[in-house]
């Protein structure tokens, strides 16, 4: 039988129990024993993150990624000596699956116009990131384009061409543009940022054009430039002096002619376009196998793909290498963007 002193000891020992308890639930609720009570103390990753689909943008398609032998898929014939082969792999991204209209870049302009608060490009005005019209009298000698001077970037008889006279600082600002006001709309209805829009980078842009045909001459396959009905593939200069065998003079509208297997349409042809890269003669055995990209500021030359409506089959292939230099405006030469895509990259999602 328990005495009167034994009983109180067991009251105290029972009342201090229950009150080192309570400090500890207390304590543990603000992190300090055990942070988050529902984690039971084991490694879940921090708490009330959102959860991320990669969305495909309007407009793109989803080029997997990959494995290809970039470089020359033809003869050399200008002796280049600038494009030997190189096998790479190329992680996915998305790209417009045509090249960037007058009317999308007019969207760009107008909301430039409108908007209060913008950066510009240092040394650049919004009239400097305008279309240079005067490409189609300034680039060829003794030729009448002045009705293209007139009507081609104005006129809605042109909304669905390819834009041209863009240098390549203003086709990079459009991609800034695009991101800020795709990611302002998001984020004012709570979703998470997507990631930037941007040129893509010539060894991208090359396997996009392949279609995923390794070793492919044209877009479309090899070897001709012909189908079988004989007629032309794409837009562009098939013999001297000709220029409307293809069924267009000058630029066709965008998506005219068949898309590759990955659904591009115009990577060959039409116009030629930005790449991000600088341009080195020497960049193949100096860029890594893996998402190679040759940067460089001090060289003022950029990357151009594709050949345009006023060149011949050779500037069409896919491992055909130009340049331009960063501030010059062609009527040949256009663009189009790409985005880098988050997550799981096999290839198998798409």
């Amino acid at each position: 039988m328990f005495n009167k002193g034994v009983m109180n000891k067991m009251r105290v020992f029972t009342i201090s129990n229950c009150i080192v308890l309570c400090c500890a639930i207390i304590l543990s609720g603000c992190g300090l024993f055990g942070g988050n009570q529902g984690d039971r103390g084991e490694l879940i990753g921090a708490p009330d993150r959102q959860g991320w689909e990669m969305t495909r943008p309007f407009g793109m398609v989803s080029v997997p990624s990959g494995t290809f032998h970039m470089g020359q898929a033809d003869e050399d014939v200008a002796a280049t000596q600038i494009n030997f082969n190189k096998q790479v792999t190329i992680g996915a991204f998305f790209m417009d699956d045509t090249e960037i209209t007058n009317n999308e870049y007019r969207q760009f302009t107008q909301n430039l116009q409108q908007s209060s608060e913008i950066d510009l490009p240092t040394g650049y005005s919004i009239a400097d990131l305008m279309p240079d019209t005067t490409v189609w009298t300034r680039d060829y000698t003794h030729h009448m384009g002045d009705p293209l001077v007139v009507y081609y970037w104005s006129h809605p008889a042109f909304d669905d061409y390819p834009v041209v006279g863009i240098d390549w600082n203003s086709a990079k600002y459009f991609c800034d543009w695009r991101t800020q006001y795709l990611n302002d709309y998001r984020t004012s209805v709570g979703l998470p940022v997507m990631p930037n829009f941007r040129l893509p980078s010539e060894a991208e842009w090359e396997y996009a054009s392949r279609g995923g045909r390794d070793m492919a001459k044209y877009p479309w396959g090899n070897p001709y430039i012909r189908n079988a009905k004989g007629c032309l593939l794409a837009n562009f200069k098939p013999g001297r002096g000709n220029y409307f065998d293809d069924g267009y003079a000058y630029t066709s509208p965008i998506g005219t002619y068949f898309a590759n297997e990955y659904g591009l349409y115009d990577m060959a042809g039409n116009v030629a376009e930005w790449c991000e890269d600088a341009y080195n003669p020497s960049a193949m055995p100096l860029t890594w196998d893996l998402n190679p990209t040759y940067f460089d500021e001090n060289i003022p030359f950029k990357v151009i793909r594709g050949g345009s409506w006023k060149d011949i089959a050779y500037y069409l292939e896919t491992g055909t290498r130009s340049y331009e230099h960063q501030d010059t405006t062609r009527a040949s030469i256009g663009f189009r963007c790409a985005m880098t895509y988050l997550g799981r990259s096999s290839g198998y999602e798409f």
